[in-house]
């Protein structure tokens, strides 16, 4: 293994990355007559984005009854206009729109310190059209029977390490096993010293509030406590990944290895993905398929583990090999507990969503929340049912944990077959009950549950 001295200056690059993506203090005010826009809040927009960012779960349903079904939302700094929508035809809407004029990746700008400019969630136009072509064929149907053996051995042995009758928090045991299948399917790294090396770090990237990524709009932050720590992770980080890409460049068994990282070095491309494009995407596929797909399954095994009828079905799911069942269960946590609150985009010309007239700078999107929550599309929609997705799809436009239209989650069909793997190997093994309460809380742009989501587990009965 290399040393981290052979690396590149990972201090100066990601110091050059952190003073190129931070300054949002510094954008332009985006000047836009409030009475083109729905009715939102009056708040100070810094009120507005606390509660947007740090009490999402509330303040979405709220400003839904106030405002209705479009509602504006204005965000520091310069209170930029946020507006929402929340009915699947708005959300259609949205979601096969022009992506030259609606702009994914300036909605997500807030994630760029730590993701980079080269991240899929961050680029637009033909920069994103060349990612994602470069990227998809790691997430393709042959590749992810590829990966499906070694999330299974994970699972299971993750599993076989719990100690009956002992609660504990189901969401630090999801975390841990979908850390480890990221640093093994994604990364592909295999050797233990430097697996010691990376868990700390990857945790410290994901572990962070909102008033962090908040604090990228101000570089001075950077030089002070939280902030300043942070920078310091990401440069360790940093050099971590950077040795690693190093090495792997230079691996003799590089064309016979199967995990996204080597793919991606091995695309047959004229273009193809340098150190730092490398980097970029590694850190967006792990910020967006570790924690969301962790929190994802700590909820359901809470929920099944409040129904002794749901376990028992369960149960008999794992046995028969029901994937159906077991995705349909994944599919109805990430439902009713919506991990990312929202889909952004930003934009660059005059448009018109659900008869609004809305003029360029403008930032509209779906809620997530509000859309998991109508009625018309679930009924009973405060109810844990994972038979709304047993044989068939829910109304176009209503379940969008993952987006949609051309920027839908490249790593959809990844999250659903490991989420799939993993209940599979806990209700194979245990009868599983919850403890306590949960509601949901917010970590970095994602929601997990207050308390972890507390469980029992016991020896099949």
């Amino acid at each position: 293994m290399a040393t981290l001295e052979e690396t590149p200056d990972t201090r100066a690059l990601t110091g050059a990355r952190m003073r190129r993506m931070s300054g949002l203090g510094k954008a332009p005010r985006v000047e836009v007559d409030r009475a083109l826009l729905p009715a939102g809040p009056s708040w100070p927009a810094l009120l507005q984005t606390a509660g947007l960012l740090r009490f999402r779960h509330r303040f979405h349903p709220w400003a839904h009854r106030k405002y209705g079904d479009v509602f504006t939302v204005r965000l520091v700094p310069g209170g930029r206009p946020l507006v929402f929508f929340t009915r699947p035809e708005h959300t259609k809407e949205i979601f096969a729109a022009d992506p030259e004029v609606f702009h994914a990746g300036k909605g997500n700008s807030i994630l760029g310190p730590i993701m980079g400019e080269h991240s899929l969630l961050l680029q637009d136009g033909a920069d994103h059209k060349r990612a994602r072509k470069l990227i998809m064929p790691a997430f393709n149907g042959h590749a992810l029977r590829d990966y499906r053996d070694l999330v299974t051995d994970l699972a299971r042995d993750e599993v076989a390490h719990w100690r009956p009758g002992v609660p504990f928090r189901s969401l630090d045991r999801m975390n841990a096993l979908t850390l480890e299948v990221i640093l093994r399917v994604v990364f592909g790294v295999t050797d233990e010293a430097r697996l010691r090396e990376l868990r700390p770090r990857v945790t410290a990237t994901v572990d962070i509030s909102p008033g962090i990524l908040l604090g990228w709009g101000y570089p001075w932050l950077q030089r002070f406590g939280p902030w300043r720590r942070t920078v310091e992770n990401q440069v360790e980080l940093d050099r971590l990944m950077y040795a690693e890409i190093r090495e792997r460049r230079s691996a003799p068994d590089l064309a016979e290895r199967t995990d996204v990282l080597s793919r991606l070095m091995l695309v047959d491309d004229q273009d193809p993905l340098d150190d730092t494009e490398l980097r970029d995407q590694l850190v967006t596929l792990l910020l967006a398929g570790h924690e969301t797909t962790a929190s994802a399954l700590s909820w359901a095994l809470y929920e099944i583990g409040r129904d002794p009828a749901l376990l028992r079905r369960t149960q008999q799911a794992a046995d028969d090999g029901d994937d159906a069942w077991l995705d349909a269960v994944l599919k109805e946590s990430m439902r009713l507990h919506p991990i990312i609150p929202m889909v952004v985009r930003t934009l660059m010309k005059p448009a018109t969503i659900g008869g609004w007239d809305l003029p360029a700078g403008t930032t509209v999107g779906p809620s997530i929340i509000v859309s998991h929550q109508r009625s018309e599309s679930f009924p009973d929609p405060e109810v844990f049912r994972p038979e709304r997705f047993l044989g068939h799809n829910p109304p176009p436009n209503t379940w969008i944990p993952f987006g949609g239209g051309a920027r839908r989650c490249i790593g959809a069909g990844f999250a659903q077959m490991e989420g799939v793997q993993v209940l599979r190997e806990v209700f194979a093994a245990y009868d599983v009950h919850a403890v306590g309460a949960d509601g949901p809380k917010v970590r970095n742009i994602t929601s997990v549950p207050r308390d972890g989501a507390r469980i029992r587990v016991s020896p099949r009965s």
